[in-house]
């Protein structure tokens, strides 16, 4: 069996599935923000479309980070893959139905103009927006800590083992981290009033999660500083994301949403790099006495599939990246309620014409709904 000591195969693709996770945390976890806010930053459906579409166009796209993750971990890391996904089904199969409700209310809360449709939707995107990072939080933080396996590395304990107190707080760090990731990334790209209620909103975001990102950095520290093989980069990754995360509140303070959503991205790569800093070169700690935990050596596919895969990835993950930057690029402009306001049909200024000419004030005037 190989052994760490030198940059090979099997170090390169955990750093590229911890690179995909941290893509997937930073790019869709603003999405979970705004799906999490929107409702309650909206008074009203023009606002509340708004405020979906800035994420509309390209939501869809950062899931792609997250499906190449399992699928590389899958082929990368079968071991890893088939101990970590057997032993959570349930909890991965909530992930996944949440995504899907979560999907749906996007693309089908506008596609229908009765309010009763969208107030639905508008209750399933936050529920389901909120459910997923924090089981996700609990999973990383499971397998980090420390789970019950067995000598063939199968998780011997139920979803229950998942939820101890250092991954409930992991979840709920990271959804109250994510809620002000979107309020900023919101403050971004909407101007007039929405701008500034989102920028409000990131500011009394910022308190409770900077108490809860500040709970979890300190206790992840305290059990990295005496359990991870490589404390040192642990760390200095998590102080580095905890400085990038409380050096939002002031600058969104400063009334400069972008620096401090530049914070907020820092932070969330850092903090999720600290936890595979803090995993490396294990992928899931045991928890059992007796127990190994699992490797990347021990989980890993033979050399010539991680050649090939290496080999494909040098040449797809640039094209990726392009194309996420382009879609950025692409739809960066600010929105605002002006721009989902339906201006008077032809219709309705015929009929709105002759009802003046008859001195029936009441055809006139009626009031502006929301376009698609």
């Amino acid at each position: 069996m190989e052994t760490a000591g030198h940059f090979d195969l099997q170090t390169l693709w955990f750093v590229l599935i911890a690179v995909l996770w941290m893509g997937f945390f930073l790019l869709d976890g603003f999405d979970f923000g705004v799906g999490m806010l929107y409702p309650f930053l909206g008074r009203d459906d023009p606002e509340r479309h708004a405020l979906l579409a800035t994420i509309l166009p390209v939501w869809d796209s950062y899931e792609v980070w997250i499906i190449v993750a399992g699928g590389a971990t899958f082929a990368a890391f079968p071991g890893w893959y088939a101990s970590m996904f057997s032993g959570f089904y349930l909890i991965f199969f909530a992930i996944l139905l949440a995504l899907i409700v979560r999907g749906v209310a996007i693309e089908y809360r506008n596609k229908h103009d009765d309010l009763s449709w969208r107030r639905r939707w508008d209750v399933a995107m936050p529920i389901s927006s909120a459910a997923i990072p924090f089981l996700l939080g609990t999973v990383f933080a499971a397998i980090t800590r420390g789970v019950p396996m067995d000598a063939q590395g199968d998780v011997t304990a139920g979803e229950g083992a998942l939820f101890s107190g250092y991954s409930v707080l992991t979840g709920f760090a990271l959804v109250a981290a994510f809620a002000l990731h979107g309020a900023l990334f919101l403050a971004v790209r909407t101007e007039d009033g929405l701008e500034e209620r989102a920028r409000r909103f990131a500011l009394a975001l910022w308190p409770p999660a900077a108490a809860l990102l500040i709970a979890f950095t300190v206790w992840t520290a305290v059990q990295a500083y005496s359990a991870a093989p490589y404390r040192a980069p642990v760390l200095v990754l998590l102080a580095l994301g905890l400085l990038a995360a409380a050096a939002s509140g002031p600058l969104a303070l400063l009334r400069r949403p972008l620096a401090a959503f530049a914070g907020t991205s820092a932070a969330t790569v850092l903090l999720v790099a600290a936890l595979f800093a803090w995993l490396y070169p294990r992928v899931m700690v045991s928890s059992t006495a007796g127990s190994p935990s699992l490797t990347i050596y021990g989980t890993a596919s033979n050399r010539y599939s991680l050649i090939a895969m290496t080999i494909i990835a040098a040449v797809f993950v640039p094209v990726v990246l392009a194309y996420q930057a382009w879609a950025l690029w692409v739809f960066r402009e600010r929105l605002s309620r002006a721009d989902f306001t339906r201006p008077p049909s032809p219709l309705h200024m015929i009929a709105r014409g002759r009802g003046t000419k008859r001195g029936d004030a009441s055809s006139g005037g009626a009031p502006a709904g929301d376009g698609e």
